[in-house]
């Protein structure tokens, strides 16, 4: 999955890998989600803080975020 801070420093997951901007990859399965958010690493790479919804939902492994679940099929 890959999170992506657009040229407009607007947050957006990006299912198809294909958004233009800044982008940070985490694995589908959602399991790396809440360490990544709980060691910034995120944050550190897209250079901008995450909205608060998005950073409650990836440390709940909301598998809900990825369009057709944790493979994206």
């Amino acid at each position: 999955m890959r999170v992506v801070r657009t040229p407009s420093r607007e947050i957006v997951l990006d299912a198809t890998g294909r958004l233009a901007g800044r982008g940070a990859y985490l694995c589908a399965d959602g399991s790396c989600w809440a360490t990544a958010v709980k060691r910034s690493s995120i944050e550190r790479a897209l250079g901008v803080p995450l909205p608060a919804e998005l950073r409650d939902r990836l440390e709940q492994g909301d598998q809900g975020l990825i369009p057709g679940g944790a493979r994206g099929a």
